[in-house]
């Protein structure tokens, strides 16, 4: 059965197709399968790696910041405290970092056949989402090793790494487009994930911030995800109703703004990528 495509000139295309995406899905199945092949292929233990970089990264922390620095922790054993936040900024980090190459890193796809481009980005999401899958079963390991339950905050955990995922998503479709463009991006990049990770406590609980400076916490929305994932599995307090709501109200502002621009470039991103 044949089928009909319409081709609307740059700039007059939908922000978002969605049953174009789904026309695309075998392909976007195709190539988080190949990200996940290519990320662990060679290597001795394959996805055990997704499990080693939490735990050193915990094991480091907890001697600098738990034994010297003496973080205060809610009562909590630092590194369940430190896991707890630190699977989501893995996610952030690893996702946020491969999805902004992920439109020049495939200019090989990109200048030979016609797909949705945002398909790149949604992949990078899903491959990375494994990884944190992992790293959470490590958490849930550790937490039976201290004798440290799970709160009712867990049921929260999962709607809001949602909201993660929409703020990785938005921020990624508006620097994945400028990088096509202007190759500075990339250089920038490290630093402004490492001032990201600061800027979120990660290693530090969130009521070490002055109140009188909550509300420009609350322009993060990492800081309710990691602040619900410490009430889930350390022991925390839930996250205050008006920070969710300034922090989903950013995060659907990065994903309409974001989805704009990358329409709008996306036209070009085969002459120059």
């Amino acid at each position: 059965m044949s089928q009909t495509f319409i081709i609307r000139p740059a700039g007059q295309q939908s922000i978002i197709d969605l049953a174009e995406l789904w026309r695309f899905r075998y392909l976007f199945a195709s190539l988080v399968r190949r990200t996940l092949s290519v990320r662990y292929q060679q290597t001795v233990i394959g996805v055990g790696w997704a499990l080693i970089q939490p735990f050193l990264l915990t094991f480091v922390f907890t001697i600098i910041f738990g034994r010297l620095a003496n973080m205060p922790t809610n009562g909590q054993p630092y590194p369940i405290f430190v896991l707890s936040g630190l699977i989501v900024w893995l996610f952030v980090a690893q996702s946020f970092n491969n999805a902004i190459v992920s439109i020049a890193g495939n200019a090989h796809l990109i200048t030979r056949i016609y797909f949705p481009r945002v398909i790149l980005i949604l992949t990078v999401l899903t491959a990375t989402l494994i990884d944190f899958l992992c790293a959470l079963v490590l958490l849930i390991a550790m937490m039976f090793w201290y004798g440290v339950a799970p709160s009712l905050g867990i049921l929260a955990f999962f709607p809001m790494m949602g909201l993660a995922i929409m703020t990785v998503f938005g921020l990624s479709l508006w620097l994945s487009a400028l990088n096509v463009h202007y190759r500075d991006v990339g250089h920038v990049l490290p630093f402004l994930v490492q001032l990201w990770m600061f800027m979120s406590p990660v290693i530090y609980p969130s009521n070490l911030l002055p109140e009188k400076y909550q509300y420009l916490y609350a322009l993060n929305p990492l800081v309710v995800v990691i602040d619900t994932s410490r009430w889930a599995f350390a022991g925390g307090t839930a996250p205050q109703g008006w920070m969710v709501a300034v922090s989903l109200t950013v995060a659907i502002f990065f994903c309409v703004t974001g989805f704009w621009f990358f329409r709008r470039l996306e036209s070009t991103f085969a002459d120059v990528v």
